[in-house]
Formats: structure tokens, sequence, C-alpha cells
């Protein structure tokens, strides 16, 4: 059996920062050993190992030479040289462990534990993160009353080993789950598979085979570093590793392979438009809802009152849809009861793997569709529509960043990350909002002829349609009439697999367009990324985005800073502003884009609130009654999933989506077969990328060409 060998950069807290190490991958074993030298390698003083079944390989797309494995509660980060050297490694251990997954330990002198002992280690471990829990509540309530600044800085320091200890009980209970339901033990020697290797650039096919055992020892000398030009070689197995009984490593009392701040149960708050985006539900493989073990939710919200009207939960003609939309309590999934579930949801993607033919379980999703998500752009509707209130460009520009910031923030309250469904080909969604009265007092007079025809021309009305399931493209739209501004987008998501983590690309742009100047306003989407997809997945943004208007030469560069490994801020986001022709930006902002941003003028020596998106009041969006509704509107398709999922009848709302998502594969092929073509109702494609509202405002009203810059 083959060993792939090469020089990697490992991350160590002892040195706070990167340090060299040669790697040899014996796919015999299943281990990753590392060495302070090739020398050290070849007299055998190995400096630590990671053992790789049952491991988890992650990258970050944001790095194109950084990955990770996370396996016996650490995660090691290693470096490769460039992208394409990480690819070669990710490939190879990929490969290890999907061999030595189905390879088991028997031990015939161990009594195996019965399901009643792992019952009782769960709740013992349960037991034990509840009081931990409890514990650092109450020390983190100390803290904020302390005054002494020494004496903060210890208690602070004993909180953040404090939270170290909860993350390792958590991983304790998600293992102890999943052993629960496996059906043979884990762990172990693996034997040698007869055959030819598959790992990457092996250019030996012959096995030699030896007696020898690598020396198991650490050695204590200081660090070596090897000068010369790395290299990937694979060389012909020579020795038996013994599989130690955990992964190790020569500084383990340092936790050089933990990232310690990374607290995967830390809540978070869900950005809403562009984050997490659903897969697509016309997957191959369909991961089944556990049946053995039921869904077990913390927080679980008691039954509203006015939601069911009759106490039978059967009586589903005493349903009020309407008031499950309502409801914006959505209970936290705790994925660890769901291990095996997502274990196997894991076993079946690689690194890199385009998610478009998987298919999440139902309990981890959002009661609410995708479109009815990017309505959420205008949570904040006034910083909206008093853009064209501004007389200057400059002044307008700023404001058009104001609204883009503050749109991100506003999400469900849950502080689990939970996709939403994925919109079926067709789906329409509709709504509006109730702003601020302008000068000319409240208009009643309706627009028949807008996204929202029953609306009023002093309200904010939006609508959105699936216009494509393959790829999958959402388009949206809208308006306000008497202040004379609209926006058009289109978004076309494509999801990746990271290992622990899920990328999704939000393709597309959206237009601002504000009729009295004739100006618009062109804007990107950042990345969404959901991670510790193991544990309690969270959500951040990343990636670069642009604001520009081609009429006024103003644009504006935003940058969503994900969360590096070695440090604990999360949600960073920076924008420079600058004006025509202008190589320096007349504005600077930073901050978080779910909290508090500042702004630095160049003019002014002193930064001051650019805004704090959780000081502004969030404005409700108005939805038509179900019943109401058309049947392809978006409230009125979901009920059933919905109501399934409010009241934890996974089965029920599993069912209600997977005959949605069969209805839809059926019209498909019947069209296929007839030779037709999807037509859309309110969108039209435009070229090869652009969806556009085939009734938007400037269509409809005249510009104002007296106030154009």
């Amino acid at each position: 059996m083959a060993v792939m060998e090469g020089s990697l950069s490992k991350w160590t807290n002892v040195m706070k920062g990167w340090q060299y190490r040669w790697f040899v991958l014996d796919d015999n074993s299943g281990l990753l050993s590392y060495y302070t030298s090739k020398e050290k390698m070849m007299r055998g003083v190995r400096r630590g190992c990671v053992r790789l079944k049952g491991a988890i390989i992650g990258i970050d797309d944001e790095d194109d030479s950084t990955f990770t494995i996370t396996v016996d509660h650490k995660t090691f980060h290693f470096q490769a040289r460039d992208a394409e050297e990480r690819h070669k490694w990710v490939q190879a251990l990929e490969d290890t462990i999907i061999r030595h997954a189905s390879r088991t330990k028997w031990d015939s002198f161990h009594v195996s534990p019965t399901i009643k002992d792992l019952d009782n280690k769960v709740s013992e471990a349960d037991a034990y993160l509840q009081l931990m829990i409890e514990q650092t509540k109450q020390l983190e309530e100390r803290i904020i009353s302390f005054t002494d600044l020494d004496e903060k800085t210890k208690c602070e320091t004993i909180l953040e080993h404090a939270n170290v200890m909860l993350d390792n009980i958590k991983h304790s209970i998600v293992l102890l789950q999943i052993a629960k339901n496996t059906a043979h033990p884990i762990n172990g020697i693996y034997h040698p598979i007869p055959g030819k290797s598959n790992s990457v650039s092996s250019i030996h096919d012959d096995v030699v085979p030896g007696e020898a055992v690598i020396q198991q020892g650490i050695e204590l000398g200081s660090e070596c570093m090897e000068d010369g030009r790395r290299k990937i070689r694979t060389i012909p197995s020579v020795t038996a590793l013994v599989v130690p009984e955990m992964s190790y490593s020569s500084s383990e009392g340092e936790d050089d392979f933990f990232d310690a701040n990374d607290i995967p149960f830390a809540g978070s708050q869900l950005p809403s438009p562009t984050s997490l985006r659903s897969f697509d539900n016309e997957g191959q493989t369909q991961l089944p809802a556990p049946k053995s073990i039921p869904p077990t939710v913390v927080n679980v919200t008691n039954r509203v009152p006015s939601v069911r009207k009759s106490r039978n939960p059967g009586n589903q003609d005493e349903l009020d849809y309407d008031a499950l939309y309502e409801d914006d309590d959505e209970p936290d999934v705790e994925m660890e009861s769901h291990g095996s579930v997502i274990r196997h949801l894991l076993s079946q993607v690689k690194i890199g793997m385009d998610l478009t033919k998987v298919v999440l379980p139902t309990f981890i999703l959002e009661r609410r569709s995708l479109l009815e998500m990017y309505a959420d752009y205008f949570a904040h509707p006034d910083l909206f529509t008093c853009i064209p209130d501004l007389k200057d460009p400059r002044d307008r520009m700023v404001q058009v960043v104001k609204w883009y910031l503050s749109s991100y923030h506003a999400g469900r309250k849950s502080s689990v990350a939970k996709k939403p469904y994925n919109p079926i080909l067709g789906e329409v969604f509709r709504c509006h909002w109730d702003v601020s009265e302008d000068e000319n007092g409240p208009s009643e007079e309706t627009v028949p002829d807008g996204p929202v025809p029953w609306c009023k021309k002093s309200q904010l009305t939006f609508v959105a349609e699936q216009v494509s399931h393959h790829p999958p493209i959402s388009a949206f739209y809208a308006e306000h009439v008497n202040k004379r501004i609209s926006f058009n987008a289109h978004v076309y998501t494509k999801s990746k697999f990271l290992g622990l983590s899920v990328c999704v690309y939000n393709i597309g742009q959206g237009v601002v367009s504000v009729l009295d100047y004739n100006e618009e306003y062109i804007v990107t989407f950042p990345n969404g990324y959901g991670r510790s997809i193991l544990t309690t997945p969270w959500i951040e943004l990343g990636g670069s985005v642009t604001i520009s208007s081609p009429q006024t030469g103003y644009h504006c560069d935003i940058e969503f800073i994900t969360k590096p490994f070695y440090g604990n801020k999360k949600h960073k986001v920076t924008a420079e502003v600058y004006g025509p022709d202008e190589k320096k930006s007349f504005l600077s902002i930073s901050g978080e884009w779910n909290g508090l941003m500042e702004a630095k003028w160049a003019d002014k020596t002193e930064p001051e609130l650019f805004i704090d998106v959780n000081a502004i009041e969030i404005i409700k969006k108005q939805v038509r009654p179900i019943s109401q509704q058309e049947e392809n509107e978006s409230r009125k398709l979901w009920k059933e999933v919905t109501a399934g999922l409010k009241f934890n009848e996974i089965d029920k709302a599993t069912n209600a989506k997977q005959s949605l998502e069969q209805k839809q594969r059926d019209e498909a092929k019947e069209r296929k077969d007839s030779v037709k073509e999807w037509q859309t109702r309110l969108f039209k494609k435009v070229g090869d990328e652009q969806w556009l509202y085939t009734r938007q405002l400037k269509q409809r009203l005249p510009m104002n060409s007296t106030n154009a810059t």
C-alpha cells in the first residue's frame, strides 16, 4: 500500500503561527503522521499524528491554501503551498477516510455497551452540560459587575476556558448519539486492502512489506526548519503503523491543534436575504427524517392558542395558517440529536462538491420560502424610500450604502442556522410595508398596474418569482410610487460543500432606480456560509461586494469578512465610498453587519456612528391572508409543511414537502413530453443573465429629466 508524503505548515498556538512539518500519510493504517523534518521522519521520531477514521476534512473558500482535519474532539489546521497542493492532499485524505470508514476493530475480550449504557452516558453528559451552562452564565453576569480591571481580566480567562469545556461536553454528546445509532463498534486497527493504491500522484505500484514499527515517542527538542523546495511524492509502504487510541500532538498541553475561540454553539443572529441558500429540491439523494429518535428541540415554543383554535392537532379545519407564518419564534434544532442523519449526509459528499443533488432533512427547515426571505432587504423600508429625498448625489450614494448594509441582519429569532424552503418553479410571493407619511400626506389611491394591485401609492410593495429551477434563479422587485423609486434584482444560487461548512454563492445583481434623478445604483451580493454543521450551525457572510452608479460616478467597495480560525471576530464588514474619478475614498465604514457600524469621513478626525441595526425598528411586512392567495403563492403552497414544522410533526412536514416536489417533477416531465417551455408570469429574461420585472415603475412613469445630475 503506497504512502503519500510531503511538507505542509501546521498551525500551533505555542508559537502563535505556522510551523513547517514533514507529513506522511499511511493509507494502510489510516494515519497522518508528522515530523519536524524529513530526517526525523527517517529516524522514526514522530512529532504527532492524526487518526483519519471518522475524520472530517474542511476547507475555507476564502483561502485557497489552508484546510482542517477534525477528529477526536480536536481540529488540526494545515497550510499547503498553493491551491493545487492543497487539492492533492485533500483528495488523498478523503480517499483514505472513505476506505477506513467501513473497517472496524473487533475485540473479543471487550463487552460492547448496551443501549441503556449509552442512554445513561448521554444523560450524564447532558447533566454536566446544563450545570456548565448555568455556571458559565453566572460567571458572565459577575464579570459585568466587576470594577477591578485585573479581577475582570482573570475571570474572562476562566470564562474562555469554561467555554472550551462546554464545547468538549457537546462533542461528547454528539459522539454518544452517533454511537447509539451505529450498528458496529467504532475505531481500531485496519487491515490492508489488496490491490494497488488510489492515492494521489502514486508512482509505486508494488507494496514493500515490512515488520518494523515506527517509534511512538515524542521528541521534546527545539523546532526544526528545513530549507529547500517543498514537494509531495509517494513512496512504498515499508512499515506497519500502530494506530493510537487518540490523535495527539507534541504540544498537546498548549492546544496547538484546537481553535479554542471557535465556539460553535455561541448564538448568532441570522442574516436573511442571501445568507444560507437552500439546495435544489429535485435531488438524486433523499435523506429520510429520523424515525427511531424523535427530533430534540431546545427552547421549543409553546403552542400559541391563536394558531390552533381546536385542541385537536389533527383537526386541520381549525388551523389558522396565517398565524403560523406570523409567529416569529423559531425553535432551535440540536443537530447532535440527528447525528446519524448528518453523518449519512456527509458520507455522500466530498470537498468542493456541488450540493445541487443533495436534499437536506426536513427538520432543519425554516418556516418560510426563500422568496419570502428576500423581502427582508426591506425590513427597514424608510431607509430605502428616503433615498430620493436627498438633493445631493453624494448623500444619495451614502444613503444607498446605509440601506444596503442594514438589510442583512433582519432574520428569524433562532440562533441556529436554518434553510428556507426551496421555491418551486413559478412560485410567487407578494407583500407590502407601511412607511412614514411623506409631505403630501397618505395616499388612498391604489396601483392596479403595480406588483401588488391592491396596495396604495404610499406603500412599499414587493413581489418575487422563481423564474428558473435548473439553475435555481429567483427574481424580485420592489417599488414605492409616490417616492418614484424601485429595485429590481435576480439571484442565481450555487452551493458548495467545504467539509464542516457549506458555501452558497449568490450570483446576480440588483438595480436601485431613482426616477427623479434618472439614476441607477447597481449592487451585487455576498456569499453565505453555514458553519459548524455537525454541532450548532451558524451563518456568516463573506466576499467582496460593489455598489456603483454609472450616471453619477460614485461607487462603493464592500468587504464582508469571514471569521479567521485563530480569532473570535465574527460578522465583520468594511466599506470604502468613492466620489467620481477619485482614487481615495471620502468615507470609510467598519463594524459588524448585524450590529454597530462606524463612519470615518476623510474631512473629519473622529469617527461617528454610521448605523446601529439593532437600535432601529424592523417594520413588519403585510401579507394577504392565505385564503385570498393564489395557488402558486408561497405561504399557500407551503402551509402544510409549515404546520408540520411548527408542531414538530416532522413526518407530516416531510410528506407535504415531497408531495410538492413530486408535483413539480411531474409537471416538468409533462412539459418535456409535449415539447413546451416554461413561461414566467412576472419577469422576463433580457440577454443571457438579466431578469427584469415586466412592468417596472420607470416604464409606467416618466423620468424626471429636470433633476437629473
